[in-house]
C-alpha cells in the first residue's frame, strides 16, 4: 500500500508540474497577477508529493520491502541499516526519484524565499523550473518507474554493489546531485532573463547565491567521489578521469566562470551575453553528465545504468532544454547589450580571461570523455583516452589560470595600471619562489611538477592574504569589518591552493611497491620498516573479509598498526578491496593486501604518498569560502527595484 501511495504522489505531482510550467508563464505574458500566483503554491505542492513519494521507497528499502522489485535488485535484510536507505539511490531508478526531489526543493525554495524578485521573473522562473519537472517525471513513470511491483515476492534480495556499500557513496550522490540540480536555477533564471530580455545587476546578485550554493554542493560531492576511489577502490589512487568523475568535474568547472562572470554583470553590468550563456551550458554539462551515467554509452567504474534507451529519452530532454535555450539565446543575444565600458587592462578583462581558460579546461574535459564514443560511432574504432591525455591537455590551462588569479583580484574596475597593480604583489611573489625552492631542495626526485605545484599553491595563498591586507588599507583593526564575500573568495583561492599544492607534490613524490610478504619478514619502503604480522578471517554483517595486521615502523618506533582487507559479498558473488591508511599532514602510508601465494606469502602493495590530505583538505577549504561568501549580509538583504533595462524590452 505504501508503494502505491508513492507511485500515486508521483503521479499527482506530475499534473501539479504541469500546472506550474504553464499557468504562471501564461500570467506572467499577459500580466495576470492571479496566475503568476500560482507559482510559489505550485512549486510547493510538487515538492511536498515528491517527497511523499521518496520516503514511501524509503520506507520499502527499510523494511525490506521485496514485492518492490526496486528493493529486490537493489537489498538484502542483512545490509546495514545506513546502506539499505542509501540504496534507495544506489540505482538508476532511485536516483532518479532523487533528482526530481532536490530539482522540487530548488524551486519551493525559490518560491519561499524568493519574494523579493519581481513578479514577472518570479513567476517566470518557477514555471521554467516546473517545466524540468514535468520532463524528468515523465521519464521516471514511463522508463524508470521505481514502484514496480513483483507478481511473487521472494524471501530475499539480490543486494547492492559492494563498491557502493562505503559510508562515502552513501553522501557523494547526494551532495553530488544537490549541484547537478541546483545548476537548474541558474538555468531558469537565464530563460527568464531570455523570455523577458532583459539582463542587469539585480539579475545578477539574485542567480548568483544559487549557482555559488550548487557549486559548493559539487565541490563537496566531487570531493567525496574522489576519497571514496582513493580507499575504496585499492588503486591508491584519487582521480582516474573516468568519464563519471569528468561528469561532475565539467558542470563545476563552467559554474565557477559563472560566478566570476555574475560578478561582472553585478559590478559593471558587462558581460551580459557571456553571463547567459554560461548559465545555460552549466545546466546542460549537468544534463550530458546525466546521459554519460545512465545510458552505458561509455563505460565507468561506478555507473548507474547500461540502458541506451533510457539514454535516449535523456538526449531528446537535452537537445529539447538545451537547444531550445540556446535558441531563445540566438533571438535575445542582441537585446543584452552591456553598458560598462572598461580598458585592456582591467579586472573586468582578466575576470573575461579567466572564463575563458574555464570554459576551455571544461571542453577539453568533454572532449576526452565523448571522444572515444565519437570513435565509436563514426570510425568503428574501440579508443581508450586516458589520463596522459588529460594531464598535458588540461594542466596548462590551469596554470594560467592559478598565475592570474592574483593579479585578477587586485585589478581595479574599468581601468588599471599594472605597475600599481603588481607592486603589493612583489612580496608575494618573492614567498612563493622562495617556498618554491624550499620545496625543490627537499622533494628527493628534483621534480618540476613539484616546483610549479608548491609555487602556484603559495602565490594563490600569499596573493589572497596580499588583496585583503590591501582591500584593509593596509590596517589590520579594518580586516575584521571587510564583507564576508571578500573573506569567503580568498579562502575558496586558498583552498584551490591547498589542492592543487597536494596534487602536485603527491603525484611528484609519491613511492609504489608491490611484493610477495612473508608473515614475520619485515620489508622497506621510503624509510618505513613493514612486517605482515599475520592475516586472519572474520565474519563482517554481510561479508567475509580475509584481514591483514600489519606493523609500520620508522627508526625502530612503531608508527601504527593497520588493518587491510579483503572482502567477499556472499549475496553478490563481488570481492573488494578495503586498504587501511595512515593519514598524516604531511603524509600517508597506504597497504593493500591481495591473495595468499603458492609460497605461503601474501601479495602486498605499498604505497607512501605525501600531501595527500592536502587535496580534499583544499576541497574543505573551497566549500567553507563559499559557504562564507554565502553568508554575506548582501545575499540576505532584499535587493529592491530593479535597475532600468538597458537597450530592452522586456516582453509582453
Amino acid at each position: 500500500m505504501i508503494a502505491e501511495l508513492g507511485h500515486f504522489t508521483l503521479i499527482l505531482a506530475l499534473f501539479v508540474a504541469i500546472i506550474q510550467s504553464v499557468v504562471p508563464m501564461i500570467g506572467a505574458q499577459k500580466n495576470w497577477r492571479g496566475w503568476m500566483a500560482v507559482a510559489g503554491p505550485a512549486a510547493t505542492v510538487q515538492f511536498l508529493l515528491i517527497a511523499t513519494s521518496f520516503f514511501a521507497l524509503t520506507y520499502a528499502f527499510v523494511v525490506s520491502d521485496f514485492s518492490v522489485s526496486l528493493v529486490y535488485q537493489n537489498s538484502h535484510t542483512d545490509k546495514p541499516m545506513l546502506y539499505k536507505i542509501s540504496g534507495v539511490w544506489g540505482n538508476h531508478e532511485g536516483s532518479m526519484l532523487l533528482w526530481v526531489l532536490i530539482l522540487s526543493l530548488f524551486g519551493a525554495a525559490a518560491a519561499w524565499f524568493g519574494g523579493n524578485l519581481p513578479a514577472r521573473l518570479r513567476s517566470r522562473v518557477l514555471s521554467v523550473q516546473g517545466l524540468i519537472g514535468v520532463a524528468f517525471l515523465i521519464f521516471i513513470l514511463f522508463t524508470s518507474n521505481p514502484f514496480l511491483r513483483m507478481a511473487n515476492p521472494p524471501m530475499n534480495g539480490r543486494g547492492m554493489n559492494p563498491l557502493l556499500q562505503d559510508p562515502g557513496l552513501a553522501f557523494h550522490p547526494p551532495f553530488l546531485y544537490l549541484g547537478y540540480v541546483g545548476l537548474s536555477m541558474a538555468f531558469s533564471f537565464a530563460v527568464a532573463a531570455l523570455i523577458e530580455g532583459r539582463v542587469d545587476a539585480a539579475w545578477a546578485r539574485w542567480v548568483r547565491p544559487w549557482t555559488l550554493a550548487a557549486w559548493i554542493f559539487l565541490t563537496v560531492g566531487i570531493a567525496l567521489g574522489s576519497m571514496w576511489a582513493y580507499y575504496e577502490l585499492g588503486w591508491g589512487g584519487f582521480w582516474f578521469w573516468d568519464p563519471v568523475e569528468n561528469a561532475s568535474f565539467m558542470p563545476w568547472l563552467l559554474a565557477a566562470a559563472l560566478l566570476h562572470c555574475a560578478i561582472v554583470v553585478e559590478k559593471r553590468e558587462a558581460l551580459k551575453s557571456w553571463t547567459i550563456l554560461l548559465a545555460i551550458l552549466a545546466f546542460g554539462f549537468s544534463l550530458i553528465g546525466t546521459f554519460i551515467v545512465r545510458s552505458g554509452v561509455i563505460t565507468s567504474v561506478h555507473s548507474f545504468a547500461n540502458d541506451p534507451q533510457r539514454g535516449i529519452y535523456i538526449l531528446i530532454i537535452l537537445g529539447i532544454f538545451i537547444g531550445g535555450a540556446l535558441t531563445l539565446y540566438a533571438f535575445r543575444a542582441g537585446a543584452m547589450q552591456a553598458r560598462g565600458v572598461f580598458s585592456l587592462l582591467s579586472r573586468e578583462n582578466v575576470l573575461v580571461l579567466n572564463n575563458i581558460l574555464l570554459a576551455i579546461a571544461a571542453l577539453v574535459v568533454f572532449v576526452g570523455t565523448i571522444w572515444p564514443l565519437v570513435a565509436e560511432m563514426f570510425w568503428g574504432r574501440k579508443l581508450s583516452v586516458g589520463a596522459p591525455f588529460f594531464d598535458k591537455s588540461f594542466t596548462p590551462f590551469f596554470i594560467a589560470l592559478a598565475l592570474i588569479l592574483p593579479v585578477g583580484a587586485m585589478m581595479p574596475w574599468k581601468r588599471a595600471k599594472m605597475g600599481r597593480v603588481l607592486r603589493p604583489l612583489i612580496p608575494a611573489l618573492v614567498l612563493a619562489l622562495a617556498i618554491a625552492g624550499l620545496a625543490w631542495t627537499f622533494e628527493t626526485g628534483r621534480s618540476m611538477m613539484a616546483l610549479i605545484a608548491t609555487f602556484l599553491g603559495a602565490w594563490i595563498i600569499l596573493g589572497a592574504i596580499a588583496e585583503l591586507w590591501q582591500r584593509a588599507g593596509r590596517t589590520p583593526a579594518r580586516l575584521t569589518r571587510l564583507p564576508r564575500a571578500d573573506w569567503g573568495k580568498s579562502l575558496a583561492h586558498s583552498g584551490l591552493a591547498v589542492t592543487i599544492m597536494g596534487v602536485g607534490l603527491l603525484t611528484a613524490g609519491q613511492t609504489e611497491d608491490i611484493r610477495v610478504a612473508q608473515i614475520g619478514q619485515p620489508f622497506e619502503v621510503s624509510g618505513y620498516q613493514i612486517s605482515l604480522d599475520e592475516v586472519h578471517r572474520r565474519q563482517g554483517p554481510n561479508y567475509t573479509a580475509t584481514t591483514a595486521t600489519m606493523t609500520v615502523k620508522r627508526g625502530g618506533d612503531i608508527v601504527t598498526v593497520l588493518h587491510p582487507e579483503k572482502r567477499v559479498f556472499p549475496t553478490e558473488g563481488m570481492p573488494t578491496t578495503e586498504a587501511a591508511i595512515h593519514t598524516g599532514f604531511l603524509r600517508d602510508i597506504y597497504l593493500v593486501i591481495g591473495d595468499p601465494q603458492e609460497d605461503g606469502g601474501w601479495a602486498v602493495r605499498t604505497y607512501i604518498k605525501p600531501f595527500a590530505i592536502w587535496i580534499w583538505g583544499g576541497a574543505i577549504i573551497m566549500a567553507l569560502g563559499g559557504l562564507l561568501s554565502l553568508s554575506d549580509r548582501r545575499y540576505r538583504v532584499a535587493v529592491g527595484a530593479r535597475k532600468q533595462a538597458v537597450a530592452a524590452t522586456p516582453a509582453e
